[in-house]
């Protein structure tokens, strides 16, 4: 293993466990201040995601904005392939996906424009760790090379880190949503 993979993966340890501790205290709620920075974008096409573990949990934001356009959630269709986003629509019918997350039952795939973005752990300078497989830098970076996409890194506020072990393909955030608060950058 790399140095910086090995940086990245104590970083990754260190993040988990403070996610976790955050996830405990709530339970995973926090989606309130996510809701009113979408209110800003009424019916510009979106995609968020189904949480898993100990994510904070988007689906009430993204059932708000469901009722003004498009929503969507990340559906893998491979090892180092971009993601797609098929349409989901609250109580929609559901299938298992990978890595544990549900997926529309029917593919009905578009383009968001606004991306909210899972991660492990972000810093103050719009930099963001997520799993290590790539998805989410090979999507926005095909989708910012066809049109402004704005990333809205979603996380509770204990996951902030000092700094990050970034590549140059590690796509920046634009904002970070928290619990707490909202961080431009």
């Amino acid at each position: 293993m790399s140095d910086l993979a090995e940086v990245k993966a104590a970083a990754r340890k260190a993040a988990f466990a403070r996610r976790k501790a955050a996830f405990d205290a709530v339970g995973g709620a926090g989606a309130g201040l996510l809701s009113g920075v979408l209110a800003g974008y009424r019916g510009v096409p979106l995609a968020g995601y189904m949480p898993i573990r100990t994510e904070i949990d988007p689906l009430p934001a993204m059932a708000e904005a469901a009722a003004h356009g498009p929503v969507g959630v990340p559906v893998i269709e491979g090892e180092g392939k971009p993601l797609k986003f098929s349409r989901w629509e609250p109580g929609g019918p559901l299938r298992d996906g990978p890595f544990g997350a549900k997926v529309p039952q029917v593919d009905d795939f578009f383009e968001p424009e606004i991306l909210i973005v899972p991660l492990v752990a972000f810093d103050r300078i719009g930099g963001r760790l997520g799993y290590g497989g790539g998805f989410y830098d090979r999507t926005l970076e095909l989708l910012r090379s066809r049109r402004p996409t704005l990333a809205i890194g979603f996380a509770f506020a204990a996951q902030e880190a000092e700094a990050l072990p970034l590549e140059a393909t590690d796509q920046p955030l634009d904002m970070v949503v928290t619990e707490k608060e909202v961080i431009a950058f």
